[in-house]
């Protein structure tokens, strides 16, 4: 499962989760501003930065669409 770790008023973090609903994907969404223990996954993570993305085999932070789209083509190739 794919979990986007994200703040209010973040203009990447909108972009991401607008990404993943058009191309379909789901995930999990978790308001770092509500959720401390979210918070330190996040920077233990090394991330200082929204949003922190998570999959089951890679993480990175911000606006990333390749990623997205790469995510996508997997879903469909395992579909």
């Amino acid at each position: 499962m794919i979990t986007i770790y994200s703040k209010p008023a973040c203009v990447q973090c909108v972009a991401t989760t607008r990404e993943m609903d058009r191309k379909g994907i789901e995930y999990n969404y978790v308001d770092l501003t509500k959720d401390v223990d979210a918070m330190t996954h996040v920077t233990d993570l090394g991330y200082r930065q929204a949003p922190v993305v998570v999959t089951e085999d890679d993480h990175w932070a911000g606006f990333r669409p390749d990623k997205i789209s790469a995510l996508a083509a997997s879903a469909t190739a395992v579909a």
